[in-house]
C-alpha cells in the first residue's frame, strides 16, 4: 500500500518558492528547507501546516524531498544527507540543472540506503513556475515517477518520462542549447530593429505572428527593450549550465557553435558585472558598441 505523500521541498528561490507553494495548495507539502533558513521561516510562517527545517532533518518528517538547488555540489551533498536520515522508500525528485552524471551519483546514494532517485530538470521560467505550467522532463524508473506524480503534477502542465536516471538531464542539457540560440537571434534581431528605429509596440506583434514566433521573443522582447533585465532567468545561471552542455557536446563529438558563442558573451556579461541580469541582457553586446 502506498503511503501519503508528505513532500519536503529544499531551494526557495524565484523558482522554488512558488513551486513549493503549489504544492501547499494541494496539501501534500511538509516542510521546506533553503540555504538562507530565515527564507524558510519566512515561507512556512506564511503557509499555514508547513514547517522550517534543514537539509540535516527534512527527511525525518517527509518521505519525497524535492531539490531546486544551484549547483552540482549542491545536489550531491543534500542527497547524501537525506540517504543517511531518510526511512527506506523515500525518493529524492531533482529539479535543478545539473550533470547527468550528478544525477548518476546522487541515485546511487539513494538507492544504496533504500530510497530513490528522479532528476526531473524543469523548463518554463519563473512565469512557468508561478503559474504552476512547467515542463518536466524526468529521468528514474517509472514505477518512481508514478509514485511522485502527484507532486509533480502540482507545477507542471506537462510530465515526460526521457529514460533512466540522467535521461532528463541530458534532455535539459538540449533544451539550453536552444534557449542560449533562440536568446542569440532574438537579441541580434531585435538590437537590428532598435538600430534602424522602428517602434517596438508594432515590431513586437508582427514578429510574434509569423514564423519569427517563439516564448522569448513574447516574455522578453519588451522588456529587453525597455532595458528591464529582472524579470527573468539569470544569465550567470544560464553560463554554468552551458559549461556542463560544453562537457557533453565534446564527449558526443556534435557541433559547439551555440554554446561556445553563449559561453564567451555570457562571460563578458558577467565579467562587467550583469551575472543576475535575465538572458535577455544580451542585447547589450548586439547594440552598436560605443
Amino acid at each position: 500500500m502506498q503511503h501519503a505523500i508528505r513532500a519536503g521541498f529544499v531551494g526557495l528561490g524565484a523558482m522554488g518558492w512558488s513551486m513549493a507553494a503549489h504544492l501547499h495548495q494541494r496539501g501534500l507539502l511538509a516542510a521546506v528547507a533553503n540555504r538562507s533558513p530565515d527564507k524558510a521561516q519566512r515561507f512556512a510562517a506564511a503557509h499555514e501546516g508547513t514547517i522550517a527545517a534543514t537539509a540535516d532533518t527534512i527527511a525525518q518528517c517527509c518521505n519525497v524531498v524535492v531539490l531546486c538547488v544551484s549547483a552540482d555540489s549542491d545536489v550531491i551533498d543534500v542527497s547524501r544527507t537525506v540517504a543517511a536520515a531518510a526511512a527506506p522508500g523515500t525518493i529524492v525528485v531533482d529539479h535543478s540543472t545539473v550533470s547527468s552524471t550528478t544525477a548518476s551519483a546522487a541515485a546511487a546514494l539513494l538507492r544504496a540506503a533504500g530510497g530513490d532517485f528522479v532528476d526531473a530538470p524543469v523548463s518554463g521560467g519563473v512565469e512557468g513556475a508561478k503559474n504552476g505550467k512547467l515542463s518536466i522532463m524526468a529521468g528514474g524508473e517509472a514505477a518512481t515517477l508514478a509514485r511522485v506524480r502527484p507532486v509533480l503534477d502540482a507545477y507542471a502542465a506537462r510530465v515526460t518520462h526521457m529514460g533512466p536516471v540522467g535521461a532528463g538531464q541530458n534532455t535539459k542539457a538540449v533544451n539550453q542549447v536552444l534557449i542560449a540560440g533562440i536568446a542569440q537571434a532574438v537579441t541580434e534581431g531585435l538590437a537590428l530593429g532598435e538600430a534602424l528605429g522602428l517602434a517596438p509596440d508594432a515590431l513586437l506583434p508582427t514578429l510574434a505572428a509569423g514564423a519569427a514566433g517563439n516564448w522569448f521573443l513574447d516574455k522578453r522582447g519588451a522588456t529587453m527593450l525597455a532595458n528591464q533585465f529582472s524579470v527573468g532567468f539569470k544569465l550567470g545561471l544560464l553560463h554554468k549550465d552551458l559549461r556542463i552542455v560544453r562537457d557533453l557536446a565534446l564527449a558526443a563529438g556534435t557541433d559547439r557553435s551555440v554554446i561556445e558563442k553563449s559561453l564567451a558573451d555570457y562571460a563578458e556579461l558577467m565579467a562587467r558585472g550583469h551575472a543576475d541580469d535575465d538572458i535577455s541582457a544580451l542585447i547589450r553586446l548586439k547594440r552598436p558598441q560605443v
